[in-house]
């Protein structure tokens, strides 16, 4: 039941950020112009539109973070990379995300 209110109001998420200091990659799937506009320092922007003919220049030896505006892009995106064998977490919002970087 904790991990349903951390979720929901924003707790700290200790997977997320082990994941991110052990060199997870931090992909954002918002759209060029969103990104321009402020992201997660060291994220690679590949907007979800782009994701699916995109996956050949991805890696399957390290785990992925997925993030956008709100977390339902992302959520979308681990769906798409975890069907092609990627290990994919959804870090939900970029600004969320953001918390975990050092």
């Amino acid at each position: 039941m904790l991990a349903f209110f951390k979720k929901l109001f924003g707790g700290k998420n200790e997977e997320l950020e082990r994941l991110i200091q052990e060199g997870a990659v931090i992909i954002d799937v918002r759209t060029p112009g969103e990104f321009k506009g402020g992201h997660v320092k060291g994220a690679i922007n590949i907007p979800l539109d782009k994701l699916s003919s995109s996956t050949g220049k991805l890696k399957k030896d390290k785990p992925i973070i997925t993030c956008c505006a709100s977390g339902m892009r992302s959520g979308s995106a681990k769906g798409m990379l975890s069907a092609k064998g990627f290990t994919v977490y959804n870090g939900g919002s970029w600004t969320s995300l953001n918390r975990y970087i050092a």
